[in-house]
């Protein structure tokens, strides 16, 4: 039987699947104090969907890749990702992503729409996008999913907090862009059984992490960091590594 974490294979598949490849951004823009190195400049990111495009492969939101990915057409597609809602997704991310035809999803805090990364002790105050921004993404065709409510650590959550992270987050957001809202990205990247029944509960269709350990299936699909010093090469090799390390695993349904 599989875990509570994984999903079914579906039926008539030959045999499970490899991962997808999901590359994880932040934010976009001046990385001049960057102490988390979660920044990359905007000429940086344009360097890199240039290399994507120049292999034959094309940045889309989680959704888009998973249900390309079911249907049999998920060939030379990646999924690209950013966490925390940054404001500057807006002035730094949004019109390269345009200019190089693909698309993301953005992964929001309602519980701190107009705020700032207050959970990071070190390093500056980045603005978080407001109401208007969230919309304004999703508008452009961005995938608008969860981060949690307000960035809180759900291993470690009570049982009251874990659903307002999962339940209510996702309830925020579905009210403001009014638009289903099926995807869900674990602060820090931390996740365990428990938070994932949480977000499958919740009624969301997957789920991101970064380095999931053994849980595997649709709520808990690992991610690739890509940063500042992610030139070609090594995206190359980030990508080729990705593809060997992680064991296949059944596709979603």
């Amino acid at each position: 039987m599989p875990s509570s974490v994984e999903s079914p294979r579906r039926a008539g598949a030959a045999g499970p699947v490899r991962v997808p490849w999901i590359a994880m951004y932040h934010s976009v823009g001046d990385r001049s104090d960057d102490p988390y190195r979660i920044t990359v400049t905007p000429d940086r990111l344009e360097r890199q969907l240039r290399w994507l495009r120049g292999r034959g492969l094309r940045g889309v939101s989680v959704r888009e890749l998973l249900a390309a990915r079911a249907r049999g057409e998920g060939h030379g597609l990646v999924g690209l990702t950013f966490d925390d809602g940054y404001a500057d997704f807006l002035t730094g991310a949004a019109e390269v992503l345009a200019r190089w035809e693909c698309t993301a999803t953005l992964f929001a805090l309602p519980g701190r729409l107009g705020g700032d990364n207050a959970w990071d002790p070190l390093g500056p105050r980045k603005p978080l996008l407001t109401a208007d921004g969230i919309r304004q993404a999703a508008r452009s065709g961005v995938e608008i999913g969860s981060h949690g409510l307000t960035h809180v650590d759900l291993t470690g959550a009570d049982d009251l907090t874990l659903k307002a992270e999962t339940v209510e987050s996702r309830a925020l957001l579905e009210a403001l862009t009014g638009a289903p809202v099926t995807g869900f990205c674990y602060p820090y990247g931390a996740v365990d059984a428990r938070a994932a029944d949480a977000v499958r509960d919740a009624g969301y269709d997957y789920a991101c992490a970064i380095d999931p350990g053994a849980l595997t299936g649709p709520y808990a699909l690992p991610r690739v960091y890509v940063g500042q010093h992610d030139t070609g090469v090594r995206l190359l090799l980030k990508y080729r590594l990705h593809r060997l390390r992680r064991r296949p695993v059944d596709e979603p349904r």
